[in-house]
């Protein structure tokens, strides 16, 4: 930042300076625990033995500082090549229609939720809204430090079953959506693109997307034909924008794709026998006949639905980071 022409690049500086901001709240967290543990030792190095109110008083400190540490110590975990980046998560309807739509709907909400509650920003960069009712797919960009960390363990398959509030007869349905996460990786990312392999459609952009989508034509789809990749692209106010976003978008997963590849080569070479495969279903929320959040992958469970759909879904996150690390 004390270089002469650290203004000249807008976009570059404001990320920088994000960054910057990201960095100091961490550091800040570390000193404040430092603090709080410094002074509850010195507070237990002249306690008075009768005195059991202020006994109780650290107590409630120590606990505190403990659960904080905690947190601190998930950082620990995120040592991912990617995991500081920023990401783009994508959610897609499954079969089911207007079920799946509202299921859909719903997961949108919770993850603008858990972004709300944890300090980090995003944008609507695609908004494809269902026939009836809730969404078919969106993605937004999610900005922030380690917000592909946290996010990467929501990929996958989400299942949903409840009584439907569209279903006259008030009976139980299960609705699947999928959830897809992508690293945004730096501009320079070194992915070559012909454009005999791209289909590139335009279309009236709809929805909630950006400060007030426009009603024409500029929304972007691009198709990766060799890999079937779709990418799609509403929120800047230009066709030309959006082309430039959703290539950027296309390039990322590319990236990705190429990575995923190395590592399930290396995990061969290895003997590893365990496949990853997409489309599985990590986490069912059960709301009929009983409550219940459950992760199929970490066993972790929770009964307060609501809340869950709330975005409070941190614990299910650290479940899951502890699981892979540990």
């Amino acid at each position: 930042m004390s270089l002469p022409n650290f203004w000249d690049d807008s976009k570059k500086s404001s990320e920088i300076i994000e960054q910057l901001n990201s960095l100091k709240s961490v550091v800040k967290n570390i000193e404040d625990l430092l603090y709080k543990v410094n002074d509850i030792k010195d507070s237990l190095n002249s306690l008075d033995d009768n005195d059991n109110e202020f006994l109780k008083l650290l107590e409630d400190e120590y606990l505190e500082v403990s659960l904080s540490l905690e947190k601190l110590e998930l950082l620990f975990l995120l040592d991912g090549e990617f995991d500081k980046n920023n990401c783009v998560l994508e959610v897609h309807s499954g079969a089911g229609g207007t079920e799946a739509c509202d299921w859909t709907m719903m997961l949108y909400r919770m993850y603008t939720r858990w972004c709300d509650k944890n300090g980090y920003k995003y944008t609507i960069l695609d908004y494809q809204e269902g026939e009836e009712v809730g969404i078919k797919s969106v993605s937004i960009l999610v900005k922030g430090l380690y917000a592909y960390g946290y996010l990467k363990c929501e990929k996958g398959i989400h299942r949903l079953v409840r009584l439907s509030p569209f279903d006259a007869n008030h009976k139980r349905h299960t609705s699947f959506a999928s959830v897809l996460v992508t690293p945004e990786f730096n501009d320079d990312v070194n992915i070559e693109v012909n454009d005999k392999d791209l289909k590139i459609d335009v279309y009236r952009s709809s929805g909630c997307g950006g400060q007030g989508v426009n009603t024409t034509d500029s929304a972007v789809r691009i198709t990766h034909l060799p890999t079937k990749i779709v990418v799609t692209c509403q929120n800047e106010r230009s066709q030309i924008q959006n082309k430039e976003q959703a290539l950027k978008m296309l390039k990322n997963k590319l990236k990705l794709l190429e990575i995923e590849r190395k590592n399930n080569e290396l995990k061969e070479i290895k003997g590893e026998q365990k496949n990853i495969e997409f489309g599985s279903q990590i986490r069912s929320y059960v709301m009929h006949p009983y409550s219940m959040v459950k992760d199929h992958r970490t066993s972790y469970e929770t009964s307060d639905v609501s809340k869950v759909l709330d975005g409070d879904i941190n614990e299910f996150i650290e479940s899951k980071l502890k699981e892979t690390n540990y």
